[in-house]
């Protein structure tokens, strides 16, 4: 079956954006990347931040029921906060590495500069802080909402140092995941 046109130009995006930064994205380009005419990429997306909007939102979309179906399986597991952390570092090994990685990236940083895209980029990461206090919920951390956001920075930031460095290894994130869970399970809430 024959991927839809607006899943094309969508992809195009995301692999232009990683490959060449948001700078690249012009109509001309992603339409033909996507092997697509002008005037269908200019039907589906209107204007270039419908487009960006819309790329940040589908990559975000794909990565968290690719996450929550591993979760799924690991939780159903009854996996343990220790062997979680494991868990995540070979689940981190099988996600998103490459183009589409480093243009979520990117639209989250333009997000910083371009009001029409931030409300995209808040609630990617609010989906992301979601998940985590699913996780941790799972995994009987106390207080799940308190930690979440720090779960998500600390991949974010595992992220951004994988891609700059090359490392497809993932080394150290479950080191970094476990320090993280061990200061969640022993601290106690602010007064």
């Amino acid at each position: 079956m024959s991927t839809p046109p607006r899943d094309r130009i969508l992809q195009a995006a995301l692999r232009l954006i990683g490959e060449q930064g948001i700078g690249a994205v012009t109509n001309r380009a992603v339409a033909r990347a996507a092997e697509v005419s002008l005037g269908s990429l200019t039907y589906h997306f209107p204007s270039q931040t419908d487009l960006l909007r819309e790329a940040l939102q589908t990559f975000v979309d794909t990565e968290i029921e690719r996450i929550r179906s591993h979760i799924t399986r690991l939780t159903d597991a009854g996996v343990t906060p220790d062997r979680a952390a494991d868990e995540v570092e070979k689940a981190i090994i099988e996600f998103a590495y490459g183009p589409e990685q480093i243009a979520n990236l990117e639209l989250h940083l333009h997000a910083a500069r371009d009001p029409d895209v931030q409300p995209t980029a808040i609630r990617s990461v609010d989906a992301y802080d979601r998940l985590a206090t699913t996780i941790l919920t799972a995994l009987g951390i106390p207080d799940p909402d308190r930690h979440a956001p720090a779960v998500v920075a600390m991949l974010y930031g595992l992220a951004v140092r994988r891609l700059a460095t090359g490392d497809t290894s993932a080394a150290g994130t479950a080191d970094a995941f476990r320090t993280l869970l061990h200061g969640a399970l022993h601290s106690e809430r602010p007064a």
